[in-house]
């Protein structure tokens, strides 16, 4: 499985053409759990193909921590890819999806109910194109980080 942009903007770029509309959600996924699946279901259901903008290794640590991720880019792009609401996952190597949203250009853009609409990442670029900025729910008590903490309590 190929997860750089490179090896996946025909993919992309062939959606665009049979004019169906693409989802974007970002994250790092560290722990896949139930609130992730409820929240990418909900997020495939608002359009046609559902991309997800997965963190690279460096860019989790450097948002997490040192001890993060906890397990690695290719399986956290393995567990998200076998997901039946999930059609593409495509790695970013930065903080933010930001330049990756500028070269996908989502139709809709989608991010946990715990975030503020204008200050999504790629808010603008998204609204600028025409597309939509969503806000899904939030399903309180998942967090990789909750489920981290429990674990060493232990």
């Amino acid at each position: 499985m190929q997860f750089s942009l490179k090896d996946n903007i025909s993919i992309i770029k062939k959606v665009k053409a049979e004019r169906k509309k693409i989802v974007f959600t970002n994250g790092c996924f560290d722990l896949l759990h139930v609130g992730h699946i409820r929240y990418l279901a909900q997020a495939k259901k608002l359009g046609d193909f559902l991309i997800i903008g997965l963190n690279s290794d460096s860019s989790v640590k450097a948002l997490k921590g040192k001890d993060r991720p906890i397990n690695s880019f290719e399986d956290r792009a393995i567990l998200l890819s076998a997901l039946t609401s999930v059609d593409l996952v495509v790695i970013f190597e930065e903080q933010t999806p930001a330049n990756l949203i500028k070269d996908i250009v989502p139709d809709i853009l989608v991010k946990g109910g715990d975030y503020n609409i204008e200050d999504i990442v790629g808010y603008h670029t998204v609204i600028q194109n025409g597309g939509k900025v969503k806000t899904l729910s939030f399903h309180n008590g998942y967090s990789s980080t909750n489920y981290i903490n429990k674990i060493n309590k232990r």
